[in-house]
């Protein structure tokens, strides 16, 4: 009998993803751009921004440096965003924010 490891293993449904695998039907970069018009919808309004956020937004235009990507920048600040998510209980944000860090960063 073969060693288990030059078996051939079941494969997985194409409906899941698997990103130790291929990022093959994982949309990165459009939930990124998602997840940030989520986040905007917040510190877009006056009384919901703080320094951190103004800051933040200067960063995504590039304000501070090379414009990072969606991806990069809510990488970088997966806390900050969760917390504001929390904050403003907005479930909807929340569950693609898991599912971006899950299948993406």
């Amino acid at each position: 009998m073969p060693c288990s490891c030059k078996q051939k293993k079941e494969t997985k449904s194409t409906s899941t993803t698997d990103r130790y695998i291929s990022f093959d039907g994982i949309d990165c970069d459009g939930n990124a751009r998602i997840l940030m018009s989520y986040i905007r919808r917040h510190i877009d309004t006056p009384e919901k921004t703080n320094k951190f956020w103004e800051y933040f937004k200067q960063k995504a235009e590039g304000g501070s440096g090379p414009k990072p990507d969606d991806l990069f920048l809510i990488h970088s600040n997966l806390n900050q965003i969760r917390e504001l998510f929390e904050l403003y209980e907005d479930e909807e944000a929340l569950a693609l924010l898991d599912l971006v860090e899950i299948e993406c960063c």
